[in-house]
């Protein structure tokens, strides 16, 4: 059997877009020249790696199982071409998956000290919420996710990273802005301004708020930390935030912290799937984010 490592990048390719148009596009090839490529690879294997629906195409079990070594193959061959190029830089491109919080607030400065540390200047982030980045990861479309919120799933390791803490905000004229201590019940039948299902913060709402509160109502639902802050500070509605999103509005006014007497806590986490080949480059990254962690699990802010 004679597989070929273009044959390897167009399956992986076909596995990530799920149509042979999408995938050919990414690779620069005619979509002819691709299918062939896939045909030839599913003949020399024996089996078919795709099921097929309505013009897009499905990983199956057989896919499933090359899939790892698939990556690894293509992982350790960019590895090798840039060997000899500069051997005091890591080779290849790393691929960040990072929920919202994580990416807007912590990773740009992240990656800074990172690439001063090693050298190292080929990374490609997505943000995305934490459902989104453990699919990619699933798919072996990251090398690393960086997440908010759980994840109980034995295709993952998973790794306690940092602490982030939530709050509850309002806007600076609401009638409970001046109030003071409150009790949670206070709450009830206030609009809430949410984000998207698969969001961590969402999850920690309705893990530490929603089932305190005798009734309550969603105002808006918004997949922007930013645009709810603002909806917020508009008078839109009651949230539940991290105070690292929430700390500029809080500092200049628009916003304000209500006291209902929960300390509300989550982890960030590094995910990396169980089968993913961990190349030099992604363990000294893995490594450099842990040592970067809030120290003794100290809040971040």
């Amino acid at each position: 059997m004679a597989i070929t490592l273009r044959q390897l990048q167009v399956f992986v390719s076909v596995t990530r877009e799920r149509t042979l148009t999408a995938a050919a596009e990414r690779l620069s090839l005619s979509k002819p020249a691709l299918s062939i490529a896939l045909a030839e690879l599913e003949k020399q294997c024996g089996r078919t790696l795709f099921d097929r629906h309505r013009n897009r195409l499905y990983l199956n079990d057989q896919g499933r199982r090359l899939l790892p070594l698939a990556d690894e193959l293509l992982a350790r061959s960019a590895t090798l071409e840039q060997l000899f190029d500069d051997a005091t830089t890591l080779g290849g491109q790393l691929h960040i998956g990072a929920s919202y919080t994580i990416g807007h607030q912590l990773l740009p400065r992240l990656l800074r000290d990172f690439r001063d540390a090693t050298g190292h200047h080929q990374q490609q982030l997505t943000i995305a919420n934490s459902a989104a980045i453990c699919t990619a990861l699933e798919a072996f479309e990251l090398d690393i996710g960086m997440i908010e919120g759980r994840v109980a799933d034995a295709r993952f390791d998973v790794t306690p990273w940092r602490r982030d803490r939530l709050v509850v905000t309002a806007a600076a004229d609401h009638p409970l802005a001046a109030a003071g201590p409150l009790e949670i019940e206070a709450l009830a039948g206030e609009a809430w301004l949410l984000r998207e299902p698969g969001s961590g913060t969402r999850e920690q709402f309705m893990r530490y708020i929603a089932p305190r509160l005798p009734a309550w109502r969603p105002g808006l639902e918004i997949n922007s930390a930013e645009a709810i802050i603002n909806a917020a500070a508009a008078g839109l509605g009651l949230t539940c935030l991290s105070r690292l999103e929430a700390r500029h509005a809080l500092r200049d006014g628009r916003l304000v912290e209500l006291d209902v007497g929960l300390e509300m806590t989550r982890e960030f986490s590094l995910v990396l799937h169980r089968d993913k080949y961990r190349s030099p480059l992604l363990e000294r990254f893995v490594a450099f984010c842990r040592a970067a962690g809030n120290p003794e699990g100290d809040d971040l802010v």
